[in-house]
């Protein structure tokens, strides 16, 4: 007989994410890493994608270390294999802990079950955590009592402190010119000089020169800035101290001045230059080494403002990939047409999407099914999370069993690693699923189970697994005659069929291709930079003709053909290269031949000679020669149907 563990709940407190709640429940995993797909996500580079969990086990709950590259702590002793957990166990998961509570949670504590959701309210039962607190502090004094003792200790502590609170309002300047000013008054302050400059690289790349980025108590004129200091500095890369300049011709009387350089990653990029008041206190050694100090402050502070604007423009430009990106996913996503099937269509969507209810799209191969399940997730509050694709027909049995629902390692013979199954990457998200009806009947059962709410397990392992998924299945089959000759099962026909949406296929909505075709050649000529600009009349008549087996599909990789392969700047009828296949029974939806339509020997010679060129790729003389008339006659006759 199984026993279950006492009811318990994590305390975890995330540098990042801050202090939230996870309750423990038997036969249910909780999970920890990096990966969005774990109950518990670790904002933290040392935590692994998946790090580890903690499951239900006969003698209490149980730790496992999933094999994570920097590993799992308990109570600060590192785990290798299985641990056995009592309340009041502290587990450390790179900067994160949690501490492991008995009992359950406050009814006001929110507490939940893998999500995260953050609290600030502590539960009663925590003084043992509360015990290891000895001191708290919500703002440090330390600074305020060196500045107050600046007076009565020693030169040493005074610029400590100097430096301290240096150090810190660097910290906070938001840029080069900010941090330049707070150096040089910390600077002018320390060692009493009269007036100083910071000099560092330009913000125009192009500048050679050194620029003024702070100067007080007022901006010095440009004749009086010292370069020979300067250059001397930077070449040596040294801070300097000089004797005062008396006054001469040439310049009028100057202090003793002080001068260092401003280095990043030990290479000099500027220059803090001060300047004692001329009869005034004399500059020091000592005042010469605060000053190098506060210019290696100044240094790095100016490195990680520059690190942080580089971050800052990437990440401007992975948001502006990103958005791109989705507008080129709109782009190839978005339903072309104006076809009142495609109306049809598209109202079905509008009011499925906001429901939950499990979709079935029905169609021939290359219609736009996916085209549809992906309007159906775009429209619906999930649009944020996973939208995942899988082809039943493309995989073995045992294949699609372990893509759906995973695998544990060791299932079967090259599995050298846990794998997460489509059911688990799409989690809050959508899960299409292609040729629904080739899936076999033993994983009918199990995905029957999953699509009524239940949780399942992953090939190999025998944890429960719970997610939260919609699905959207499509297919080209009958799947009535399926069912009626047992090869598809009953229920999971009618679980699937809640909604149903057929895609009539593209020769049933010719309104359509040409609006299709004209889509398709402004992205592909835009993708290939060809000046492609339109289609010549007999090339749209040849389309709107065409009986289209590949259907959407099919006329997208015409129009692409036809992008790369034109010659001119509009697209002729032998270029597109139509096909000669038959458009019922390519596919297996069952297509019927077209109805009659009356027309004119001329109409009837017309549509015969363009399909007669289009199955010898527009060469005019073979053409002529199957049609047993003449060159001379073949192109009278192309003139003569232009000029109509």
């Amino acid at each position: 007989m199984t026993h279950s563990p006492p009811p318990g709940f994590l305390i975890l407190r995330d540098p990042v994410a801050g202090q939230s709640f996870v309750r423990l429940q038997p036969g249910q995993a909780v999970t920890f890493g990096r990966a969005p797909t774990n109950s518990v996500v670790l904002q933290d580079d040392r935590a692994s994608r998946c790090h580890a969990e903690i499951i239900a086990g006969e003698s209490g709950w149980l730790l496992r270390d999933l094999g994570s590259r920097n590993g799992t702590t308990v109570n600060a002793e590192p785990i290798s294999t299985e641990q056995v957990l009592t309340p009041g166990d502290v587990i450390r998961i790179g900067a994160a802990e949690l501490l492991l509570c008995a009992g359950e949670p406050d009814d006001s504590s929110a507490a939940v079950a893998g999500d995260g959701t953050a609290t600030h309210e502590v539960p009663a039962d925590l003084d043992r955590w509360n015990k290891l607190v000895v001191h708290r502090r919500t703002k440090t004094s330390l600074l305020e009592e060196l500045q107050q003792s600046a007076g009565s200790v020693p030169r040493v502590g005074r610029a400590a402190a100097e430096l301290c609170r240096l150090a810190f309002a660097l910290g906070r300047a938001t840029d080069a010119a900010a941090a330049a000013r707070l150096a040089l008054e910390s600077a002018l302050q320390g060692c009493g000089a009269a007036r100083g400059i910071v000099l560092l690289p330009a913000a125009d790349p192009g500048a050679a020169k050194l620029s003024c980025a702070a100067s007080l108590p007022l901006k010095w004129p440009a004749d009086q800035i010292p370069w020979d200091a300067v250059t001397t500095v930077m070449a040596a890369n040294e801070a300097l101290l000089a004797r005062a300049v008396e006054p001469s011709a040439a310049g009028a009387r100057r202090g003793p001045t002080l001068s260092a350089p401003v280095r990043a990653a030990g290479r000099p990029i500027g220059v803090l230059h001060l300047e004692m008041a001329p009869g005034g206190p004399e500059a020091t050694p000592d005042d010469l080494e605060f000053v190098m100090a506060v210019s290696d402050a100044l240094g790095m502070a100016s490195e990680n403002l520059a690190a942080r604007e580089v971050l800052s423009s990437r990440l401007a430009s992975t948001a502006d990939e990103n958005l791109r990106l989705r507008q080129r996913l709109g782009e190839e996503t978005k339903m072309v047409g104006s076809s009142p099937a495609l109306q049809a269509i598209t109202s079905q969507i509008s009011r499925v999407a906001s429901t939950k209810a499990t979709v079935l799209i029905r169609g021939e191969s290359g219609a736009g099914k996916e085209l549809v399940a992906r309007a159906i997730h775009e429209a619906s509050d999930r649009k944020n999370a996973p939208f995942i694709c899988l082809n039943c027909a493309a995989l073995s049995e045992t294949l699609l069993e372990s893509e759906l629902f995973g695998h544990e390692k060791g299932a079967f013979t090259g599995a050298t690693e846990r794998k997460v199954g489509k059911f688990e990457a799409a989690n809050k998200g959508t899960l299409f699923l292609d040729e629904i009806g080739e899936m076999s009947p033993a994983i009918q059962a199990k995905f029957l189970r999953v699509l009524e709410g239940h949780p399942f397990e992953r090939v190999g392992g025998s944890q429960r697994v719970q997610v939260d998924v919609r699905v959207v299945a499509a297919t080209n089959r009958h799947l009535e005659k399926a069912v009626a000759a047992g090869d598809f099962r009953r229920d999971l026909y009618f679980r699937l069929k809640v909604v149903e949406i057929t895609v009539p296929p593209l020769r049933e909505r010719p309104d359509d291709i040409e609006t299709l075709a004209r889509h398709f050649l402004r992205r592909f000529a835009a993708e290939t930079g060809r000046a492609v600009r339109d289609f010549r009349p007999e090339a749209l008549e040849a389309m709107r003709e065409y009986h289209w087996p590949g259907n959407i599909r099919e006329l997208r990789n015409c129009i692409e053909r036809a992008v790369v392969l034109s010659a001119d700047d509009t697209v002729d009828i032998h270029e597109l290269a139509l096909s000669s296949l038959s458009s019922f029974g390519d596919t297996g939806a069952g297509g019927r031949p077209a109805p009659f339509k009356p027309e004119t020997l001329d109409a009837l010679e017309h549509r015969h000679v363009l399909a007669t060129l289009a199955a010898v790729a527009g060469n005019k003389s073979k053409a002529a020669a199957i049609l047993g008339i003449e060159r001379s006659t073949l192109d009278r006759k192309l003139g003569r149907w232009a000029k109509q």
